[in-house]
């Protein structure tokens, strides 16, 4: 149940409190409803990084929400429902995120929503977090590969959900979440920056390549600021460029 320590049902715990404001701490909880938690990642791997439980309640039992394989188990429209609520969920705690982003940055980027779909850790959770990639708790190849947003072992909500509407042979196909299909993206040694698709080939250089691509954006999305504040500070809204 525990790996150097660490808790690895402690997301199901989470789930299974009946009061969770009550019992868990501002640093862990950020927000709750009557079917999900939405948590801060212990070990963020982005400047902004959410999970969002499902609570443990009928007819779903903690066996079903184990992770995404033993939910796709669940009857179709069951896991569907569940995953729909997770998506409404994410929104929200998107728009948090985004809300912090305007008042540390002034800006907002992009923020991806998706599931791995092998987990060290108990209990389904779905990731939402910002697109840059850039934590001190990005540590090892695995942690970068597993949320590569193309590299096909972060599996986006938006492309889960369209399995739902998909020819029903791809659908079984992919509801089986075959472990042995992704295992091996975890040991792509390529690390190719998400954004440029750049091979670093170490973490080392992965990481500094990628700070210097979130740095490249501030300062892009800065200048864009300065400029509009000049255009509305001008006289009359008249142009500040001089006339040729």
């Amino acid at each position: 149940m525990t790996t150097s320590g660490f808790n690895l049902a402690i997301f199901r715990d989470y789930a299974m409190k009946p009061d969770p404001m009550s019992s868990l701490p501002p640093s862990i909880l950020l927000s709750h409803s009557d079917t999900c938690l939405t948590v801060f990642d212990a070990f963020p791997k982005s400047i902004f990084h959410l999970l969002v439980l499902p609570r443990i309640k009928p007819p779903l039992s903690a066996r079903h929400l184990n992770d995404l394989r033993s939910l796709f188990q669940c009857e179709k429209d069951v896991a569907q429902t569940l995953l729909m609520t997770l998506n409404e969920e994410a929104n929200k705690a998107k728009e948090m995120i985004e809300e912090e982003m305007m008042k540390r940055y002034k800006f907002k980027w992009e923020i991806w929503m998706g599931f791995h779909p092998i987990s060290s850790m108990e209990h389904l959770h779905l990731h939402v977090l910002s697109a840059d990639l850039c934590s001190p708790k990005m540590k090892l190849k695995k942690h970068f590969n597993s949320f590569h947003p193309n590299l096909g072992f972060f599996l986006h909500l938006k492309d889960v959900l369209s399995w739902f509407d998909a020819d029903p042979s791809y659908y079984r196909r992919m509801a089986k979440v075959n472990p042995r299909q992704y295992e091996p993206l975890l040991k792509d040694d390529d690390l190719c920056c998400w954004r440029c698709d750049r091979a670093l080939g170490s973490m080392p250089k992965l990481k500094a390549h990628l700070q210097d691509e979130f740095d490249k954006l501030t300062n892009r999305e800065k200048a864009k600021l300065e400029r509009k504040k000049k255009r509305t500070d001008a006289p009359n809204g008249t142009s500040t460029k001089r006339n040729e």
